[in-house]
């Protein structure tokens, strides 16, 4: 009961910000409802797989409870407890697991798909799932090696200037993979692995002329390759190999501008044994703060591309009026005597 109410019961209140109709009280182990009868149906449900969420190992939390209740708003007959119980990774004590109808998605095409693309705004756990499958993929021997990469492109800030070899300088543009590496598997074993060569990290330009044979290989920060350097990594794929590509086309960093992710989504959209996932903010498992963030910005962005395209549409209309001179300035012309 402690589980399923949260810290405080801090969960009845997510609860009835999903249901307004329905009063929730608790009185030791006895949960009562009361409201509307189809409504309070709804919540037995939703209490209902909660239960079964926490007995698969599954630890509850605000994004989990509310996620659930979408999950049977949409549609009653489904099961979050089996959606979100799914555990990917178990290390330490921690356990990957997705937290979203979105996020398992990505995981489900992970697994029925060579190459899948997971496209959304930062939070989305893109990268921190598609490493679990890395890992999960060479715990079981269904590859073997992990190779994770990164474009190295400066987000606003000019790194060449500071001290140390040319590794010391691309070392901060692959730290988030280093750090998951860290968290997912066993501290004093990663260092062994990445000197044995079964785990490589390694900018982008690192994958050149390369063929990647049984092989998972992530792309990290995918916004941030041009269209030839994407086209050059997913040429690299090989047999018995897996690609993972993630990005946030809204965050490019590029100074032209011009993202091989968004060109790819167009380029390969249809192809077989290749899948494009789509993240929003409902997917974002950070502070409750990040996907309204992340709404602002993409509210303000349609906004913006909306006048740009009426001054575009605008400016087009005018040239293709016909000229209509002023009579009093044309010069009217001469008879001939």
């Amino acid at each position: 009961m402690v589980r399923l109410l949260g810290p405080q019961d801090r969960f009845l209140g997510t609860i009835e910000k999903e249901y307004p109709s329905v009063s929730v009280h608790v009185r030791g182990n006895e949960v009562t409802l009361t409201g509307p009868a189809a409504s309070v149906d709804a919540v037995v449900r939703l209490i209902e797989e909660l239960e079964a969420l926490l007995r698969t190992g599954a630890d509850l939390g605000d994004t989990e409870v509310s996620t659930s209740a979408k999950m049977l708003g949409a549609d009653s007959s489904s099961s979050p407890s089996t959606v979100l119980g799914q555990a990917i990774l178990t290390s330490r004590g921690l356990t990957v697991r997705p937290k979203t109808l979105g996020q398992s998605d990505y995981v489900n095409a992970i697994d029925e798909n060579a190459i899948v693309f997971g496209i959304g705004p930062a939070g989305t756990g893109k990268t921190y799932l598609a490493m679990a499958k890395a890992v999960q993929a060479l715990q079981r021997k269904e590859v073997d090696r992990i190779i994770l990469t990164r474009p190295a492109v400066e987000a606003g800030e000019r790194l060449g200037f500071l001290p140390g070899s040319l590794t010391d300088k691309i070392d901060p543009y692959l730290r988030p993979l280093y750090d998951a590496l860290f968290e997912m598997m066993d501290p004093e074993l990663v260092p062994k692995l990445l000197a044995a060569g079964t785990i490589e990290v390694a900018p982008l330009a690192y994958m050149r002329g390369r063929t990647l044979n049984s092989a998972f290989i992530v792309l990290d920060e995918a916004q941030n390759t041009t269209p030839e350097q994407m086209k050059m990594f997913l040429t690299r794929l090989g047999f018995g190999s897996q690609m993972v590509v993630t990005g946030d086309i809204t965050q490019v960093d590029l100074p032209a501008g011009a993202s091989g992710l968004r060109l790819v989504t167009t380029v390969l959209d249809g192809i077989d044994d290749i899948a494009f996932v789509r993240l929003t903010s409902a997917d974002v498992v950070r502070h409750s703060l990040v996907g309204r963030i992340v709404d602002a910005y993409t509210e303000y962005d349609a906004q913006k591309q909306a006048k740009r395209y009426e001054s575009e549409q605008a400016r087009d209309f005018a040239s293709r009026a016909p000229h209509q001179g002023n009579p009093r300035d044309r010069t009217p012309k001469r008879r001939s005597s």
